[in-house]
């Protein structure tokens, strides 16, 4: 009670509001280069009270579809108090393993909600309506610049998404709702102020349908999140809910909780999660691809090849590939030629193949798979995901573009290509997916 005491203190005479004292400047300095969080994704997501142990996040990188996790913060009314596992070096080792962290904050509630006070040391939301609620704007001031300095202190860079949670409460009661409101508007221009992304999560029914009733019928009285997500338990993973329109927070702006709480189990461990789907920023885009000048190397069909052979457009990708892993030094002529022939012998060498003069879909695969080993799933992007879209259609599995997105298309040439090859047909690639595709197996 003392921040709120100081808080209104402030205001009231014009002061401005101080963050919570920041790490030194060296801290500071390497805590941001942590990439911004979540970013531009399209794909899945799980949300879990306490963050799971380092063995737990680097399983279910490898093995769920999962490539977004919530994790709770700050806030005095979360039930995860305490977060072992939460550190700094847990954010940058989950950022720089690809993870998108969704950043999540729990703390004053809506007047009217039964379930708190969670403890002795938190409060609700003030529904006192004196000077258009103040009391309850207030309380959104101090507990925004408590969550940017929690969010900074465990090395959350500027420009990521907050997210504040207010759980489910009754819409109809009117000082509650408008003092939830009041709260609400207050926390998101000081969390922009900060120089954060404001995120708002609630169940679709109260807290998402308040504010988008704001957005509709009170245009411009009310500081709105840039990003909502959406708590609406229907098993369908989207951002649409029939409590609000589709016009709203489009495009890039929602996720939506499709699940509740319930156990996964991923690689043998199992965690208690609920279930998200997120379309942010500008979403998860397709990656430019460059070889050899521009050469295209991404076919529907990878034809075998022989000594001779007339399909120049598949030799010229050979050459190509072969010239990148500086094992062809010729022309890419498209002529599958004597030296073409032996860079192929050369390659195959390499890689552990039988000698053959003949180019056969097991090699192709090989050769289109080539390179580093990330773990892929919905809502990868880049090189990789190239080089997986171009194998996966060596093989047979698909007919996909090579984008360099990892899209429900290619998930489901994944699966198949798994299911074909003796595998979980799970939609994820990882070292075991590549360790096949490497190998050339059909």
């Amino acid at each position: 009670m003392r921040r709120l005491a100081a808080a209104l203190l402030s205001l009231a005479i014009g002061l401005p509001l101080l963050v919570a004292a920041s790490p030194t400047t060296a801290v500071a300095a390497e805590r941001r280069t942590n990439v911004v969080t979540p970013g531009d994704f399209t794909g899945y997501g799980f949300d879990q009270c306490l963050a799971p142990t380092q063995k737990s996040m680097d399983v279910w990188l490898k093995k769920s579809p999962f490539l977004a996790a919530g994790i709770y913060i700050s806030g005095d009314s979360r039930d995860c108090r305490s977060q072992p596992n939460l550190t700094p070096t847990w954010i940058s080792t989950q950022l720089a393993n690809g993870w998108r962290l969704l950043p999540i904050a729990l703390g004053p509630q809506a007047s009217c909600q039964p379930r708190f006070p969670r403890y002795k040391d938190d409060f609700k939301i003030s529904a006192v309506p004196t000077n258009s609620y103040s009391t309850a704007r207030a309380q959104g001031v101090v507990e925004a610049d408590k969550n940017v300095a929690d969010a900074t202190a465990l090395g959350i860079s500027p420009g990521s998404t907050l997210w504040y949670d207010l759980e489910a409460f009754n819409l109809k009661d009117t000082h509650c709702r408008e003092s939830a409101l009041a709260f609400v508007s207050s926390w998101v221009t000081r969390i922009k102020e900060l120089g954060f992304v404001s995120g708002f999560y609630s169940s679709a029914s109260s807290g998402i349908k308040m504010i988008d009733d704001a957005r509709i019928s009170r245009p411009g009285q009310f500081a709105l999140p840039e990003r909502i997500w959406i708590a609406r338990w229907d098993g369908v993973a989207n951002t649409s809910t029939t409590y609000i329109g589709e016009d709203g927070w489009r495009p890039g702006g929602r996720m939506k909780q499709y699940l509740g709480g319930h156990n996964e189990t991923w690689g043998g461990v199992t965690i208690n999660i609920d279930s998200n789907y997120l379309d942010l920023g500008a979403g998860s885009q397709p990656t430019p691809d460059s070889h050899c000048g521009g050469l295209k190397m991404g076919f529907w069909k990878y034809q075998p090849l022989a000594p001779g052979a007339a399909r120049r457009s598949r030799v010229k990708v050979v050459q190509c590939a072969l010239s990148e892993q500086g094992i062809y030094a010729g022309q890419i002529s498209g002529s599958y030629d004597a030296a073409t022939v032996a860079a192929v012998a050369a390659w195959q060498a390499k890689n552990k193949f039988s000698p053959s003069s003949n180019f056969t879909r097991g090699h192709w695969i090989s050769l289109l798979a080539g390179g580093t080993r990330p773990v892929l799933k919905m809502g990868s992007t880049g090189d990789a995901v190239h080089r997986l879209q171009r194998a996966l259609n060596a093989s047979g599995a698909g007919r996909l573009q090579s984008s360099g997105l990892y899209d429900a298309k290619t998930g489901a040439a994944v699966r198949i290509y798994q299911a074909r090859v003796g595998m979980p047909a799970t939609g994820v690639v990882n070292p075991t997916v590549w360790k096949k595709l490497f190998k050339g197996k059909a």
